[in-house]
């Protein structure tokens, strides 16, 4: 299975831009070949707690009629997209959610951002249930940022059979996760690892970019470099 780690620079609190930007990415990651197309935490909406902390507005539904860009472009190429942002939650609340919109663009999973850090605290509502779906045969576990510091995620992916491992990001030059993360995931655990990060300003810093995947050895197979916006391939499964 071909899959596709993006990365661009979100505008802050602009949904609709980038809903366009995420879906013109799908339709052509889609057109090479690509089943799943990943995109970083908070892509929906940009890296910014204390704008969606003081701004209702931006927090979406599952089933947000702002987000019809981006399932008509699953439909168009047949590919799933995982999109984060901010979601509402079952009692009110917001989490730091990864929708997995499917090919037909209906919801195939959604997962809430379990392990929050720093102010992200203050602003969101801690996911409890890990992240699954499975496309082609093939499974996929979700995890987002500050999850990926934590192994159990790992560990409990291979025990519920993943091969895949999807992380949503948004990682600047001096994150050492591009080295003591995501490598060290893909080779303790046999997984292989596909990272969608933001590039440019955000509340958190400057976004560097870098998305892609390591192999189930812990090798580099997709690097999207550190300054173009766009995506990068990679047969996983």
């Amino acid at each position: 299975m071909i899959v596709a780690a993006t990365q661009f620079a979100p505008v802050a609190g602009d949904i609709d831009a980038n809903v366009r930007t995420i879906a013109g990415l799908v339709r052509a990651a889609g057109a090479e070949g690509a089943r799943v197309v990943v995109f970083a935490e908070l892509c929906l909406s940009g890296y910014e707690p204390s704008l969606i902390r003081d701004t209702p507005g931006l927090v979406l539904a599952e089933d947000d009629p702002r987000l019809e860009p981006v399932r008509e472009a699953c439909r168009e190429v047949s590919a799933a997209a995982v999109v984060n942002g901010p979601v509402r939650t079952a009692d009110g609340r917001t989490g730091v959610t990864s929708l997995v919109i499917g090919p037909d663009g209906g919801l195939l999973a959604r997962y809430d951002k379990q392990h929050l850090y720093g102010i992200e605290a203050e602003v969101f509502a801690p996911g409890a249930v890990d992240g699954r779906f499975a496309l082609d045969g093939v499974r996929f576990a979700l995890a987002t940022c500050y999850d990926n510091r934590f192994p159990g995620l790992a560990e409990r992916a291979v025990a519920d059979k993943c091969t895949v491992y999807l992380a949503s990001s948004v990682l600047s030059a001096d994150n050492d996760s591009f080295e003591t993360v995501y490598p060290v995931r893909a080779r303790d655990f046999g997984l292989s690892v596909v990272l969608g990060n933001a590039l440019g300003a955000n509340e958190d810093g400057v976004a560097v970019g870098r998305a892609g995947t390591w192999g189930p050895d812990g090798e580099r197979l997709a690097d999207a470099g550190g300054s173009e916006p766009g995506y990068v391939l990679a047969e996983v499964g």
